[in-house]
């Protein structure tokens, strides 16, 4: 078969048996999915591609050339600081689906999480909460796919590590009537290469796409065994510290919080439970503040964000540092929770 029309099944990139140091290679053009979606599924072994936005954009913008139905995945823990800015390339009809609910306490509800998105009411046609994990609402998506899809293909669009492929998988798995077909899914950005066409049943057909890299996102500057650290594998547990002016929080070696000026203040830590942090009397430690440093002025139940990482909710007003490699973003927002 001509190596420029045969996809792998497992990222969608071209598959090609002529360099091993190129993408899409296979031993065999009679193999479907590349030696790194074979290697990432049997072996658990990972490999980074570097890939630019640039070709994820013209993927959006042919998408928005079409009139067909779109889910904006994205992940409950990392949330984008402008989650709107999808709309700025597709103007299609949209689902907010807000993933990973399975991580976050059990005790904060569905309907809390929803309220919060409301304003964002006139973006999205629909913003539903699910857990791929869990199989939670993943019944209600697809009623809600069915009602808004306007031809058969749905496009599955959002940032890396949000969750697409894994989702797609689950309907795969749920509602396929005799697709085979399995996306390869692992903890790191840049899994998915090209699209990847997925038929579910005769009324519908899953576009995977490429995931919009975040080059602000901490995923893309850590080793292989932190970012698995990074990547909670079951229900989050938060840690709830109460700092006085002039303590710190630091959480590995990856950031640091000193809180600057206010009265006796309530952090709460919502990461991966595999991370370690650690609290001490700022005045006497160095510690990361080779790092970039970034102040901010707080109000009344603020989340500070560490994109990639997680968040802090903060109660009171204060003042707090914020050190973090100059890479990576991070902003303050009303408290999710």
């Amino acid at each position: 078969m001509d190596n420029q029309i045969k996809k792998c099944s497992g990222c969608g990139v071209v598959l090609q048996e002529d360099n091993m140091l190129q993408e899409g290679y296979t031993t065999s053009l009679d193999n479907d999915v590349c030696q790194r979606c074979f290697r990432m599924r049997n072996y658990g072994e990972y490999q980074v591609v570097a890939k630019s936005n640039e070709e994820y954009m013209k993927i959006l913008e042919s998408v928005a050339k079409t009139k067909d139905l779109v889910l904006y995945v994205t992940d409950l823990l990392n949330l984008e600081e402008d989650i709107l800015k999808i709309r700025e390339f597709i103007p299609n009809k949209m689902i907010l689906v807000l993933n990973k609910k399975d991580v976050l306490p059990k005790s904060v509800k569905e309907e809390k999480i929803k309220k919060y998105f409301e304003e964002n009411k006139t973006f999205f046609d629909e913003i539903i909460v699910i857990s791929v994990e869990k199989n939670y609402n993943i019944d209600c998506l697809l009623k809600c796919i069915k009602r808004l899809q306007t031809t058969r293909n749905v496009y599955v669009v959002g940032h890396t590590n949000a969750g697409k492929s894994t989702l797609i998988n689950k309907l795969i798995k749920n509602y396929a009537t005799s697709n085979e077909k399995e996306l390869t899914m692992s903890p790191l950005p840049s899994t998915t290469l090209s699209t990847v066409s997925i038929e579910i049943n005769e009324y519908l057909t899953l576009i995977d796409t490429p995931g919009l890299v975040d080059m602000s996102s901490m995923m893309n500057y850590v080793d292989t065994k932190m970012l698995k650290k990074m990547s909670p594998k079951k229900e989050i547990k938060p840690k709830t510290y109460q700092l006085k002016k002039d303590q710190s929080l630091v959480i590995e070696d990856l950031v640091r919080i000193d809180y600057k000026e206010g009265d006796k203040n309530s952090f709460t830590v919502f990461m991966s439970n595999d991370l370690k942090i650690k609290r001490f009397f700022h005045p006497n430690h160095e510690e990361l503040k080779e790092k970039n440093k970034t102040r901010y002025e707080l109000k009344y139940d603020s989340d500070l964000v560490i994109n990639g990482l997680g968040f802090v909710k903060i109660v009171n007003k204060g003042t707090i540092d914020v050190y973090v490699d100059q890479n990576i973003s991070t902003f303050i927002r009303n408290s999710l929770i």
